[in-house]
């Protein structure tokens, strides 16, 4: 698990670094990034987590999928669409409307703490795997929107670092909490796990879809868009035949 550990931090990390390559300015790369993510997001949450999650009756799943789109719905109040990288926030912040970092980060580690508490050894490898992959390509243009965002409020880049290392420890926190439980209960957990993976595909529809269907402006048709898309979600198909095989 310490090399899941170590390539999540480095996806988060590696995402804020892309702010000296992908400058603020050129919104179309960000753009097409985040329809990338957004479409490998779902590809894995239908080809994989659903089908895992669902593949034995556990009373009210899609109770907790609902709570988990919910939940991202009121995470969104201190984020402002951060997840699915809204940088919208620093037009709000031309026109004198501040958002508080301190909010921001909360809602953040949040949603990231959350993200890991399934990544535990004994659920399956392939679903693991999967549910990683995910989070580190999810992770990637949250950081970078993070960093821009720091950068819009005029925070010192050692500071900016800070918050992006704390940040990128949440998934591996969540995940080293629930190994905890489960040592200290002397019992599988897993099944109780379904619960909080049902929590997270529902976070993980709302993130996509509201990339899908946000990232596009005056909701037009783009050929670009429109291809990385489909690259996303062949991706997505192709790393879910590869890791369950047939």
């Amino acid at each position: 698990m310490y090399w899941t550990y170590l390539i999540l931090v480095a996806g988060v990390l590696g995402g804020g670094f892309l702010v000296y390559i992908v400058k603020p300015e050129n919104r179309n790369i960000l753009r097409l990034l985040l329809a990338f993510s957004g479409a490998f997001l779902i590809g894995i949450t239908f080809l994989i987590l659903v089908p895992e999650v669902f593949r034995e009756p556990v009373p009210s799943l899609g109770l907790f999928v609902l709570l988990g789109f919910l939940l991202q719905l009121v995470l969104e109040l201190l984020t402002h669409g951060a997840e699915h990288g809204h940088e919208h926030d620093t037009e709000h912040c031309d026109r004198g409307t501040h958002i508080s970092p301190f909010l921001l980060m909360t809602g953040l580690c949040i949603h990231a703490f959350l993200e890991g508490a399934p990544i535990i050894p004994s659920i399956d490898t392939g679903t693991r795997n999967m549910l990683v992959m995910g989070i580190i390509v999810h992770n990637i243009p949250i950081s970078l929107t993070l960093i821009i965002l720091f950068i819009h409020y005029g925070m010192k880049r050692g500071r900016a670092a800070l918050l992006l290392i704390i940040f990128s420890l949440m998934t591996p926190l969540g995940s080293i909490l629930s190994q905890f439980l489960q040592e200290v209960t002397l019992q599988d957990i897993s099944y109780y796990l379904n619960y909080v993976m049902a929590v997270v595909i529902g976070i993980f529809l709302h993130v996509s879809t509201s990339i899908l269907f946000e990232t596009e402006e005056n909701h037009q048709v783009n050929l670009r868009k429109f291809m990385t898309v489909i690259l996303g979600l062949a991706l997505a198909f192709g790393v879910s035949f590869l890791g369950h095989g047939q």
